[in-house]
């Protein structure tokens, strides 16, 4: 997905949630895993998943200070950023806060 394809998406869907990660990175694989389980589980939401080396300015727009980090849009405004993946029930339920 190109950057442009993805500010598209945030501005035009109403639930987003971007995976932001780096390929080398080993706990954004763990976190990767997880969240294949939270998007079969089902939600209401777009999903996008980008490497974080080709984003940098969606990184520098949206203060991303680490990797793994997944950002929750509502209505093209970003809610929220979660650094911390805990658990699967842990990500569905913040999903579901907006």
């Amino acid at each position: 997905m190109q950057p442009e394809q993805l500010l598209a998406m945030i501005e035009q869907q109403p639930k987003v949630a971007v995976y932001a990660y780096a390929p080398m990175c080993g706990t954004c694989q763990l976190a990767s895993k997880m969240l294949d389980v939270v998007e079969k589980v089902g939600t209401a939401y777009e999903w996008a998943r980008i490497n974080l080396n080709y984003y940098e300015d969606f990184a520098e727009t949206y203060g991303i200070e680490s990797v793994p980090c997944l950002l929750i849009f509502h209505k093209g405004q970003l809610m929220e950023k979660i650094y911390a993946f805990q658990s699967v029930p842990h990500i569905y339920e913040k999903l579901n806060q907006y």
